[in-house]
């Protein structure tokens, strides 16, 4: 069964959206991409759901018309086990493939995009998406070299 792991937001400072989120619902920094010609943005965890707060450049790298301008509820992401699976199923639908294959440089995460009915987006992804923040440092990691620890008496 797939499993929704990842929500999208477009929003055109996805700094401050993600920050709201965070204050609000306690969600965890993952990381930020920098702007691209597919867009950039923030995304954060909640240990279970990927949300990616995105500003889209264009209305092709948004994969919608007015999709520029629009700020919203963007796309969902389903992980699922068998990608070959899930394409051959969807295939046989009347949903939309859009963007380029898996490995084309753009996706982050996603190995398929769709539109499906209502113009609803979704990606399909058998890599999943990071559902936990970096790991931290730990303090040995921390330590300048030649320092002693405690560890090394």
């Amino acid at each position: 069964m797939a499993r929704l792991r990842h929500i999208a937001i477009a929003t055109k400072d996805p700094e401050k959206t993600a920050a709201f989120y965070q204050k609000v619902f306690g969600l965890q920094f993952i990381k930020r991409v920098p702007t691209s010609p597919r867009g950039g943005g923030v995304f954060l965890t909640d240990g279970h759901i990927n949300f990616a707060f995105l500003n889209f450049p264009t209305d092709e790298a948004a994969d919608m018309e007015g999709g520029v301008s629009y700020e919203g509820l963007h796309h969902l992401g389903f992980h699922v086990e068998d990608i070959d699976a899930a394409a051959h199923v969807l295939e046989d639908t009347d949903a939309e493939r859009l963007g380029e294959a898996a490995g084309s440089g753009h996706n982050f995460y996603f190995e398929l995009k769709y539109r499906g009915p209502n113009r609803v987006i979704f990606d399909v992804s058998s890599k999943g998406w990071d559902l936990a923040p970096p790991q931290q440092p730990t303090p040995q990691a921390e330590n300048p070299a030649g320092a002693s620890r405690s560890a090394d008496k």
